[in-house]
C-alpha cells in the first residue's frame, strides 16, 4: 500500500513541475511563432540559395513586365490569296499540274473574313524597338502593341528570319522601357527562370520553371526549309499568346525567346523552348544593319565524333574534340588552313565535342566574322583564324 502511495505522489509531483515548465516555455514559443510571421523573408537569386530559403520572384517579374508588350495581328485572307496566286503564275506549271487535286485546291481560302492572330514582344530600346517570333507577326497585314503601361501603337516590320522564327518591329514611341539582356550561354541547368507573356488573351502573365536542358535541336519547331535550332528547354508553363514573349533569370535579365511548345492537344503539357538571347542579338544585329540575315557558307569538312574505338585506331590523346577527315578546295575550312587529321577542340573558347556544337557556332556566327579555331596538329596545339564566308 505504501509503495502505491509513493507511486501516486511522485506522478503529481511530475505533473506539476510539467504544467510549472510548460507556463513558463509558452509565451516564449508565442513571441517566436509571432517573431516569424512579422519577418517575413525576401530574398532574390544567389541570396535566397545562400539563405536556404524560397526565391522571391516579385522584383524580376515587376522588372520583366514593363519590357513585355502584347501583340495583336490582322490579316486579310483574300490578299494572301492574291499574293499566293501570282506567285503561283509566276512559276513554272506542267500538265499534270491540272490533274493534280491536292496542287489544284491548294492555297485556297474558305473563310474569307479577316482573321486575328495575338502574341508577345519583347522591348529592345526605348523609341521602339521590339523582338518577337516570325510565326506571331508571319503574312500580318496589321500590327498592334499594347504596352504594360496601356499605350497602343501600330507596328511596322523592320525584318524577319524564318530560320530562326524572329521578326524585328519598330513602334512611333519613347520612354519605354527596354528590357536587360543577360548571357544565355552562361545559364545552367538547373537555374529557375520566368517566361513573360500574354496566353489566351491573359495580359502579362508570369510563370517560373527551372531550365531542363540546353541546345535541343532537331525538333522541327520552326517551320523553314533550312530551320536553325538552338532552343533552351524549360518546364516554365508557356501557352498559345506566349509566343514571342521574354524568358528571364532570376534578376529579370533576358535570357531567351519563348517560341515553341511540346503539346499533345496545344496546351502546355510540360516542355517549352526559348530561343537563346545570344543567337537572338546576332540576327538582330543583322537585321538592323542588313535588313535581313546573310547565312554562312559551309564550313567544307568532313568530320568524326571521337569515341573510345576512334580514339585507339588513330592513336588519340583523347576523346575530346573533333577529327577532320577531309577538307573541300576552296571552302572556308581550306581558306582558314584546316587540313585533314587536324583536331578542333575550341572555337572562339568553346569546347567542341559534337558535330552539333560546331554547327551551332558557325550558325551563331555571322558573315565576315574570324573564329579562333583551336586545333591539335602531329601533339601541337595551334590558334587558326578562320574568317566567315557567306552562303552561296
Amino acid at each position: 500500500m505504501q509503495s502505491k502511495i509513493n507511486l501516486i505522489l511522485s506522478a503529481l509531483i511530475g505533473g506539476v513541475f510539467a504544467l510549472g515548465g510548460f507556463l513558463v516555455i509558452q509565451p516564449h514559443t508565442q513571441a517566436y511563432k509571432q517573431n516569424m510571421v512579422l519577418q517575413p523573408v525576401s530574398l532574390n537569386g544567389a541570396s535566397a540559395v545562400a539563405a536556404g530559403v524560397p526565391f522571391d520572384f516579385t522584383v524580376a517579374s515587376e522588372k520583366a513586365k514593363k519590357s513585355v508588350v502584347y501583340i495583336e495581328t490582322k490579316s486579310d485572307p483574300m490578299a494572301n490569296q492574291r499574293r499566293q496566286d501570282n506567285s503561283r503564275r509566276q512559276s513554272p506549271r506542267s500538265m499534270d499540274d491540272l490533274f493534280d487535286i491536292e496542287k489544284l485546291f491548294r492555297g485556297f481560302q474558305f473563310d474569307l473574313g479577316p482573321r486575328e492572330g495575338k502574341g508577345s514582344g519583347v522591348i529592345l530600346t526605348a523609341d521602339g524597338l521590339i523582338v518577337t517570333n516570325n510565326h506571331v507577326i508571319n503574312n500580318a497585314d496589321e500590327i498592334n502593341i499594347k504596352t504594360y503601361d496601356d499605350r497602343k501603337f501600330v507596328a511596322t516590320k523592320i525584318g524577319v528570319d524564318p530560320s530562326t522564327d524572329l521578326a524585328i518591329l519598330k513602334i512611333d514611341a519613347t520612354n519605354l522601357t527596354p528590357v536587360e539582356i543577360g548571357n544565355s550561354d552562361a545559364l545552367r541547368v538547373g537555374e529557375w527562370v520566368l517566361a513573360v507573356g500574354n496566353p489566351f488573351n491573359l495580359d502579362f502573365t508570369v510563370t517560373a520553371g527551372i531550365v531542363s536542358a540546353k541546345g535541343r535541336n532537331k525538333l522541327n519547331l520552326i517551320q523553314d526549309a533550312k530551320p536553325i535550332e538552338e532552343f533552351i528547354q524549360t518546364d516554365a508553363a508557356v501557352n498559345p499568346g506566349n509566343s514571342g514573349g521574354a524568358l528571364v533569370d532570376v534578376n529579370g535579365k533576358l535570357v531567351g525567346i519563348n517560341t515553341a511548345i511540346y503539346s499533345p492537344d496545344g496546351s502546355f503539357a510540360g516542355y517549352s523552348f526559348a530561343i537563346p538571347v545570344n543567337l537572338m542579338q546576332k540576327v538582330v544585329m543583322e537585321i538592323k544593319t542588313n535588313g535581313s540575315v546573310e547565312r554562312v557558307g559551309s564550313l567544307g569538312i568532313e568530320i568524326h565524333e571521337i569515341d573510345e574505338t576512334l580514339a585507339k585506331e588513330q592513336n588519340l590523346p583523347s576523346k575530346k574534340g573533333l577529327l577532320i577527315k577531309s577538307v573541300q578546295e576552296g571552302s572556308i575550312a581550306d581558306y582558314g588552313g584546316l587540313i585533314p587529321d587536324d583536331i578542333i577542340l575550341q572555337v572562339d573558347g568553346k569546347d567542341i565535342n559534337t558535330f552539333d556544337q560546331l554547327v551551332n557556332v558557325r550558325d551563331e556566327s555571322r558573315v565576315g566574322q574570324v573564329l579562333q579555331v583551336k586545333i591539335m596538329r602531329d601533339g601541337e596545339i595551334k590558334t587558326l583564324p578562320v574568317k566567315l564566308r557567306k552562303k552561296v
